[in-house]
Parts: structure tokens; C-alpha cells; sequence
């Protein structure tokens, strides 16, 4: 039998559908892939044995009768933001330990609803604040990548008694492919939600995008990640960072995969009133349409500078392949993408202020006695939040506070507005989409000191995700390509609102000519 871990979730729905496997056997292969590959990875923080193998019996009594919905039986890993009935929920922080929901998030609600099977809770930065899955409480997450280096060997063989190897010049040449081993990061903040993916360890996951935190994991990896237009999925049940920026969506394996898991996980919700009440398409319908005549835009702006040139090239390689494809190819500007960046980091850090205050170990989570109440707050917030998580709260609380606030958060809110504007010009002016990199490079080394001397360069890794969150626009990452190490690299397509159905049907376009992607097993 093929190895079930290694099936999309479409082939798992088919092959469910046609009994000729069982949710058991499926949910069993990815329970003994996770305890056999986790301790390299570390891309779970908690993995729901019991709970799996009950939900998968009850799959397959549905599937024996015919019965079942849309993800019947498949298997999926839930990124630590979404609340999980009676399951560790901790946002990956020390502040929230020992928290066990009483609720559902809507989101995974929706997931289980369809008949999905829960194999854990998956690692991630923590509250969402990072870009590399190194702020989490329990540790950095492992990219399942691992960069790749040409040997190339000269010489004849050894033969006589006693040596062996390679001898000589002008000879013989051999050439070999071999990995590094160096750690890479998979990205963040969903770094968990990917590297799972990647490595085989669920069918799909759930994720989280504030700036970038499923796209940049997504092209890190190797995968599929779309974040969709703000409120096509509920935040209900979401731990929040940034609430005017938080967006749900899936990592998948691939386009097809993308679609299938966007359609269980969006809806209208009553108890979240930022979710917009429209009818969730078919999106897997619009995989396979023809791109002709449609127009893809490219921004100048997005040609920043020190750009490596693999990231040009391709770029220039997925504006060939939707020309190939029939599209219209233009030039376009969003004048304002370069103020996209340090508005972001005034609003997200404004709203992860307020947003954390909440987390004084009173009701749930850590608590750190004092002499006072005013004490316990102080050491439970210190003990409790991580180094980037306390730097944001105190940007957040400086931008926010009596002199600040309108030289800072309002002018931030304005250029945000702008930012909006700039996008809608572009899509009134005819353009259906627009192409653009997702990550200014490939992934890179954890602990690397370049990144962790200076926060700035870290944040940098958003460059290209930011504004499709501050103007609430839907965006997809595509795996496109590998560096020169062998890593991967992606494409990003990012659509007009609630048109989401657009970005599947060019990222397929991409996918099918750049063909997939996958690591070589070392963990």
C-alpha cells in the first residue's frame, strides 16, 4: 500500500469515499508519523491520540453507511491560536499555561462539522509575533528542508589491497547531492502549521495570517498557504494579536488541497461581527479555468532594493508562465507599498497592547503570587510573555499613549488607508489580479545571528506580505521554484476582495508549471 501520509487530501477524500481505505488506518498512519518524527521537528505541542482515533471511528461509521461530509476522515493539525474544546490552547506562551477552552472556535467548529479528524495542536510563535517559529514557549520549530550543496568528487577508483576511495586527476567525475545539516526556520508565525504539512505529519493545517504568517511559512516550506479577504473566516475562538489584521486560513500540500480545506473552514459567524455574510463558493470548481485574457499586474514597487536575483528571476519566471497561460501581462504602481511596513508595525503592536492586557493570571493561566494585586500583575506579565511579545506590548502601549497617538497610531491608520486606495485603483483599472514575490529569500538558519541582532531584519521577511493585510485583500503563496541550496521559494497572487476563487485559478496556473515540490527525509 502506498504510504497514506503521502496522499493530498483530494486522493484521501477519493479513496475514503471508495472504502478502499478507512479514516482509522489513514488517522493511524499520521498518529505514528508524528511520534516517530516530532522530536526532530518539534512541529507539535500537543498530539491528540485518543481524540483522533474517536473521531476517526466515527468518520468511518459515517463513510460504511455512505454517509459524510466534505473532509470525512481526513486528518488535520490545528495551529495552538484556535480554541479547542477541552485541548491545550496556549497561543505557544508560558502566560496561558495549563488553559483548556470551554469553547470551539468557529473556524475548527466548521472543520469538524465537515468531518474532520484532529491530530493536535501545532507549534507556532508566541501569540502570533514572529517570523521564524523561535519566539514559541516550547522551543523553535524545524524547517523539514534542509539546504543542499554539490559534491563533486574527481580521481579513479582505488582497487589494490588495503585503499579505496579516489585516487588521480582527469579520470573519473562524480557529482552528489548532499544536505547541510543546519537547522533552517520554517517561518512564522504558523511555522508549526507548515512544517507539519511539509513533512507529511497531517493532510493540512490551519493557520493564522496577521502580516504574512501563513504566506512566508507557506513559500518556507514548500507549500500551499492563502490567507483570505478579512472576514470570509470567523475569528471567534481565535486568540487575538492584531483584530483588524487576523485572518484564519489552510496550508496544504497543494492548490486543490488549499481549496477544499477554504471551503469547510469559511462562513458566516453571529458571534463574530467582522465576518461578512456572503456565499462561500466552490472553490475547487475554479481550479483548472482558463487564465485568457485575464490581467495580472506587476508593482514596480515590489522591486526593492539588494532583491537577490534568484527572487527576480523568479519573479520574471511566474510572469512568463501566466503569459504562457494567456494572461495579460501590466505594469502597475501602489505608490504607497513602501509605507506599508512601519504602519504595520505601529497598528499591530497598538492593537497587541490592548489586546494582551488581558492575560493578568486572575482567571486562567499563569499566576505569579505578589504582595499585592498590582504586584501579581507585574510578575505574572513578566514571567509569562517572551522577549518579542513584551517589546511589542511596549511599542504598542508608546504609540498608543497621551502625545503619541496621533503622531504615530492615527498617521498610521491614515497611510493604511492609502495603502487600501492604492489596491483599489489598480483592480477598478481592470487588473485581476497582481503577482508578486512572497519572501524576499529562502528560508535561514535558526539562532542566525544576523536575524536575532537585529529585530528589524527579521521583520523584513514581511516586506511583500504586509499590505495585503492592511487593506484586507485575499493573497496565496505557490511554491515556484528552489535557490541555489536546494530550498524553496514562492510566488505570491493577491486578489480583489472575496475573490478568492481568482487566486486558486492562477495559482494553479503556477503550480502545474512549476510542478511540486518536496523535502528529502532526514528527520
Amino acid at each position: 500500500m502506498t504510504d497514506l501520509t503521502k496522499l493530498t487530501i483530494s486522493q484521501a477524500r477519493d479513496q475514503l469515499a471508495g472504502k478502499e481505505i478507512t479514516a482509522t488506518e489513514l488517522t493511524d498512519a499520521y498518529l505514528s508519523a508524528i511520534d516517530a518524527a516530532n522530536g526532530a521537528l518539534n512541529a507539535y505541542v500537543k498530539v491528540t491520540h485518543d481524540k483522533a482515533r474517536a473521531m476517526a471511528a466515527a468518520s468511518d461509521a459515517k463513510l460504511s453507511k455512505g454517509e459524510g461530509g466534505a473532509l470525512e476522515g481526513i486528518p488535520l493539525g490545528i495551529k495552538d491560536l484556535f480554541g479547542t474544546e477541552g485541548v491545550h490552547t496556549q497561543a505557544c506562551s508560558h502566560v496561558l499555561d495549563g488553559f483548556e477552552p470551554r469553547y470551539e472556535s468557529t473556524v475548527t467548529a466548521n472543520l469538524w462539522a465537515d468531518g474532520a479528524v484532529m491530530l493536535g495542536k501545532l507549534n507556532m510563535d508566541e501569540f502570533a509575533m514572529g517570523s521564524s517559529n523561535e519566539t514559541s514557549y516550547y522551543g523553535p520549530v524545524r524547517n523539514p528542508w534542509r539546504s543542499s550543496r554539490e559534491m563533486i568528487m574527481t580521481g579513479k577508483p582505488v582497487t589494490h589491497a588495503g585503499e579505496g576511495g579516489f585516487a588521480g586527476e582527469g579520470s573519473s567525475v562524480r557529482r552528489e547531492r548532499v544536505l547541510d545539516n543546519v537547522d533552517l526556520v520554517p517561518g512564522g508565525s504558523s511555522g508549526g502549521s507548515a512544517a507539519a504539512v511539509s513533512a507529511w505529519l497531517c493532510a493540512g493545517a490551519t493557520a493564522t495570517d496577521t502580516g504574512g504568517s501563513i504566506r512566508q511559512p507557506a513559500a518556507f516550506t514548500g507549500t500551499v498557504g492563502i490567507k483570505p479577504t478579512y472576514g470570509r473566516c470567523s475569528r471567534w475562538g481565535i486568540v487575538a494579536f492584531a483584530s483588524s489584521l487576523d485572518q484564519a486560513g489552510p496550508i496544504a500540500r497543494d492548490v486543490r488541497d488549499a481549496a477544499i480545506l477554504l471551503r469547510s473552514m469559511a462562513s458566516v459567524d453571529r458571534k463574530d461581527t467582522t465576518s461578512v455574510d456572503l456565499p462561500v463558493p466552490d472553490y475547487e470548481a475554479a481550479l483548472g479555468r482558463s487564465v485568457r485574457g485575464m490581467k495580472i499586474g506587476i508593482p514596480k514597487e515590489y522591486r526593492v532594493d539588494g532583491m537577490p536575483a534568484e527572487i527576480e528571476a523568479l519573479w520574471q519566471q511566474g510572469i512568463d508562465w501566466m503569459r504562457d497561460a494567456g494572461a495579460e501581462i501590466v505594469d502597475i504602481s501602489l505608490p504607497h507599498t513602501k509605507y506599508a511596513q512601519p504602519a504595520y508595525y505601529i497598528v499591530a503592536p497598538a492593537e497587541a497592547s490592548s489586546n494582551l492586557a488581558r492575560y493578568d493570571g486572575v482567571r486562567y493561566g499563569l499566576r505569579v503570587p505578589g504582595k499585592d494585586i498590582a504586584e501579581m500583575y507585574e510578575k505574572t506579565r513578566a514571567a509569562g510573555f517572551g522577549r518579542e511579545v513584551k517589546r511589542r506590548i511596549m511599542i504598542g502601549t508608546y504609540v498608543l499613549s497621551a502625545g503619541y497617538y496621533d503622531a504615530y497610531y492615527l498617521k498610521a491608520q491614515k497611510v493604511r488607508t492609502l495603502i487600501k486606495k492604492d489596491f483599489e485603483d489598480v483592480f477598478a483599472a481592470g487588473v485581476d489580479a497582481i503577482l508578486t514575490p512572497a519572501t524576499p529569500s529562502a528560508a535561514f538558519g535558526i539562532a542566525d545571528q544576523d536575524m536575532a541582532s537585529d529585530p528589524v531584519k527579521m521583520y523584513l521577511n514581511d516586506i511583500f506580505t504586509v499590505t495585503v493585510n492592511m487593506a484586507g485583500l485575499p493573497g496565496i503563496a505557490v511554491p515556484a521554484g528552489l535557490d541555489g541550496r536546494g530550498l524553496p521559494l514562492g510566488l505570491q497572487l493577491i486578489g480583489k476582495p472575496f475573490e478568492e476563487e481568482t487566486l486558486f485559478r492562477t495559482a494553479h496556473v503556477i503550480e502545474q508549471a512549476a510542478g511540486r515540490f518536496e523535502p528529502t527525509k532526514w528527520w
